[in-house]
C-alpha cells in the first residue's frame, strides 16, 4: 500500500511530493506503519522503482515471447518500452525522468540498464563476447534509456510505429 501510494504521489508531483507524511496521508496511515516497512522515503521510492521495473519485465517478455526472429522482436521491445512508459505516464516519470536526478533512482536506473546489457549479450543464448558485441549491447541500452526519455518528452512526435520502425533501423540496419 505504501509503494502504491508513494508511486501516485511521484507520478504526479515529483520526488518533492513524496514525504513520510504526505504518503502516510494518502494511505491512511500512521507514520510508525510507515517505519517498520521502510528506513526512509529514499527506500519507498526504490521499492516503487523496482515494482515499476518487474512491470515492465513482464510486459516485454510477454511483447518479445515467440517471435520468429531478432528484427521483430527489437521491434517489439522498443514498441513494449515506449508504451509501457507512455500509457501510464508516472511510469516513465519513475524510470526515465526522474532518474537521471534523484541518487537512488538513477543508481536503480544504471543497475536496470546494466540487466538490459546482460540480456542483450546472452539473446538468444549465452556466448563468448567480443568487444564489438559488448559496444553494441552498452549502447542499445544507453539509446533505450534515451529514447523512451526522448518520447516522453514528446521531442520524437506522437507516432509510435513512426519511431518504432525508425529506432529498429537505426539499431539494426538490413
Amino acid at each position: 500500500m505504501l509503494i502504491k501510494c508513494a508511486f501516485e504521489l511521484f507520478g504526479t508531483g515529483g520526488e518533492a511530493a513524496v514525504t513520510v507524511r504526505s504518503v502516510c496521508r494518502a494511505c491512511a496511515l500512521n507514520t510508525r506503519y510507515f517505519y517498520e516497512n521502510f528506513a526512509d522515503t529514499d527506500e519507498l521510492l526504490g521499492a516503487a522503482y523496482d515494482d515499476v521495473v518487474a512491470d515492465l519485465v513482464v510486459t516485454l517478455g510477454a511483447a518479445m515471447a515467440d517471435l520468429p526472429d531478432d528484427a521483430a522482436r527489437l521491434r517489439a521491445g522498443i514498441r513494449a518500452v515506449l508504451a509501457f512508459s507512455s500509457d501510464d505516464p508516472r511510469r516513465g516519470r519513475l524510470l526515465f525522468t526522474e532518474a537521471r536526478t534523484n541518487p537512488v533512482l538513477a543508481a536503480r536506473r544504471a543497475a536496470t540498464q546494466e540487466q538490459l546489457r546482460q540480456s542483450v549479450l546472452e539473446s538468444p543464448g549465452p556466448a563468448s563476447a567480443d568487444v564489438a558485441d559488448l559496444v553494441g549491447a552498452a549502447m542499445y541500452a544507453g539509446a533505450m534509456a534515451e529514447l523512451a526519455q526522448q518520447w516522453l518528452s514528446g521531442a520524437l512526435g506522437d507516432d509510435l510505429d513512426a519511431v518504432v520502425e525508425s529506432a529498429a533501423r537505426q539499431l539494426m540496419p538490413a
